[in-house]
This record gives structure tokens, sequence and C-alpha cells, in this order.
């Protein structure tokens, strides 16, 4: 099983820090060590760009990546490209180089993400798409050194990063390859939980639903929360964590509490997610002790399912089922147009109720001078045929 720490590069210094970095820097584009770009000013402004992105992305947002950063990375060799026009931060991105390319030794640059991340869209905030991904190409080429390709991982093809690259390397004349493609599950913006739910499901299946919640109540006092602050916060992360750890995840040592890292980073994440009013979290308890947790990060107009943990043992009541029969309270938000499950493809129970999908691919971009943007070209061609094969 690949680790996180794994997934960072040692050996990139990239630009030396000058006078003044921790700064949000001049009008342009800098590619930096993230330690070296973090102060309360850059904090407040990667705010302002979150507040502002054309495609919002919690994990790509502070309260996110810099809890990410300092678990995984705490050498500081992730670095952040960051645009700034006119004295404002108007698009960022993590960036690390990397020596494998799932298992191949094939060097490259690529957005940096984990396993605990699910979408790898820049923060780029309203028409400046066009410069951020063109200033991240002009850069690429100056400083591959032994990459051959940039890799962005994880990109909505609803969102504003894919058309825009597809815009700028059609003009730069370069070729922009899709290597990866999977739709997951999501939510829609229409038709009322209830319509909803009958449109997914037929009556027989709801019936069934309906018993096995008064069989779920018949088992103890049985309460349902919904909260969206800090107060109990602690707890209920602490009760998640145990809860998660308990299943087959513990089981398997992949839980988010089977490593300190991930543990931290969830509770910070969360932590930060409240205090800038994104996390929503839902549970239903039996006797005080809970059988199914689960919370949302919520960015207007997307939201995202990022976690989810029932107990197993009431598997047959489906405790972690009937929890997103009330998730489907989203649909009534009118603020939200679509709500992303970050599940896996083909999810056996995400996909029973959730009957959109949203498609997701990972790009590869040969990077250098012609020479050498003809051996990556080579080599995304044959990944981008691979891939296809496979769907």
């Amino acid at each position: 099983m690949t680790r996180i720490e794994d997934l960072i590069e040692d050996g990139w210094r990239g630009e030396p820090a000058s006078v003044g970095s921790r700064a949000i820097g001049p009008d342009g584009l800098s590619v930096r060590p993230w330690k070296d770009c973090v102060s309360p000013e850059f904090v407040q402004s990667w705010r302002r760009l979150a507040a502002s992105a054309a495609t919002s992305n919690p994990f790509g947002e502070h309260w996110f990546v810099l809890p990410s950063l300092e678990q995984f990375d705490p050498r500081g060799t992730v670095h952040l490209a960051t645009l700034v026009v006119g004295g404002e931060l108007v698009g960022l991105m993590p960036l690390y180089r990397a020596r494998d390319y799932h298992g191949h030794p094939l060097p490259h640059i690529g957005n940096w993400m984990h396993p605990n991340s699910f979408c790898g869209e820049p923060l780029i905030a309203g028409d400046h798409a066009e410069a951020f991904w063109s200033a991240v190409l002009d850069w690429s080429d100056r400083n591959w050194r032994s990459s051959l390709f940039l890799h962005i991982a994880c990109l909505p093809t609803d969102g504003i990063a894919v058309d825009t690259l597809n815009r700028v390397c059609k003009a730069k004349r370069r070729t922009n390859r899709v290597v990866h493609r999977v739709s997951r599950a999501c939510l829609r913006h229409g038709l009322s939980p209830e319509a909803h739910l009958a449109s997914i499901l037929g009556k027989k299946r709801r019936k069934e639903l309906s018993r096995k919640r008064r069989r779920l109540e018949e088992t103890g006092h049985t309460i349902f929360t919904r909260a969206t602050g800090e107060d109990g916060l602690d707890e209920w992360i602490d009760q998640f964590l145990q809860l998660e750890d308990a299943g087959w995840k513990g089981q398997e040592s992949s839980s988010l509490v089977s490593a300190r890292q991930t543990a931290c980073f969830f509770r910070e994440s969360l932590h930060g997610a409240a205090r800038e009013q994104r996390l929503e979290r839902l549970a239903f308890h039996v006797d005080g002790e809970p059988v199914a947790m689960l919370c949302n990060f919520v960015t207007p107009p997307l939201a995202h399912s990022f976690k989810t943990a029932f107990d197993e043992d009431l598997y047959k009541l489906s405790p972690g089922m009937l929890l997103q029969v009330e998730n489907l309270a989203l649909l009534e938000r009118e603020e939200i147009g679509m709500t992303d499950s970050c599940a896996a493809a083909g999810h056996p129970m995400i996909e029973q109720i959730w009957d959109d999908r949203r498609e997701i691919v990972s790009v590869s971009i040969p990077v250098g001078g012609a020479i050498r943007r003809g051996g990556g070209d080579i080599l995304t061609s044959i990944e981008a045929r691979r891939s296809e094969n496979n769907r």
C-alpha cells in the first residue's frame, strides 16, 4: 500500500527564498516552497481567492491544504505555484516533483495531493484561468530538470481547469492528453429529497428502508443530529475516528487513526472547515453511541461528501444508508447545485441513491524544449491509449 510519505519528493529545492518571500509576492507567477509562502497576509489573500474562485474546491483551500502539508510534508518540499495580479492572489496550486509515476521511473511535475484529497482543481479567480495555466506551462518548460511531463490529477470536467487547459494548449500548439478518466456518484439540485428517493428507489425498497429505520430506533434511544460549528466537534471527531477504526479499515490499518499524521490532519482540517463555515456533520447515535456518521465540505455552489463511517455490527439495519437518506437534505439548499460523493466508482452503497455522475480526469502535458516534448508525447500517448482500453 502506498504511504502518504512516499508521495513526497525529497530532492526538490526549487527557487531560493528571497527577502520578503513570506509576503504575497510581486505580480506574476511564483513557485516557492510552501513554508516560504505562509504568513497571515498570505492566508488572508488565499481566503479571498477561495471566495472568488471560478470553480470552488475545498481541497484547495488553506484550512485543508495547510494541515495536509504540515502533517505530510514537514520538510517543506512541496511548492505553491501562485499567480499575483495587481497585488492580489488570483491563482494557487500545490506542485511537487516526483521520480515515480504509477510504479514506473518517470520523473514529472505534478499537482500535489494525498489519498484523502479528492479534487485537484486549482483555485483560480474570475477570468484569470488562461493566464494561470499559460504561466504554469511556461514555468514548467523552463524548470523541467529531469521531468518529462506536467501531470495534473483529479480534475472535474465540469470545472474551469479542463476547458482552459485545452484552449491554452491548442493556442500554444502543444499536446494535452487525458491519461485517466473515472465517473463518481454525485447529487444534482432539482428534485426534493422525497421526490429524488422515489425516482431512484422502488416502493418496496423505500418501505424496506423505513422498516430498517424503525428497527434501528427499537434497539435503543436513537438521535439524529446535524451540526455545522465547532461546538462539540472534538468529541464528534473522537467518535468518528473510533467508529471508522472499529470496521474493516481498522482491520486493514487504513483508518484515519491508524497513523498519527492522518488523525491529526483530519482533526485540524475539520476544525478549519468549521471556522470557515464550510463543515456540515451528520450522525445517528443509539443510547449515546454513534452508529453512523458523515461530514460534508460545503463550498457553494458545490459540496463534497468527505468522510463517512458506520457500525458494521449493525450492517443488516443499514445505518450508513439511512444516514445518506438524511443527507439528501442537501437537495433543499438553493445555494448547492451539486454534491460530489468523493466515492470510488462503483461504490455499492452510495450509487444506490445518488444516480448522477461527475467525470474526473487526469491530464499530462509534455514539458521542456521541442525534442524533450517529443519524448514526453510518446509516453503520454501510450498512457492515454492504455487508459481508454481499460475503461
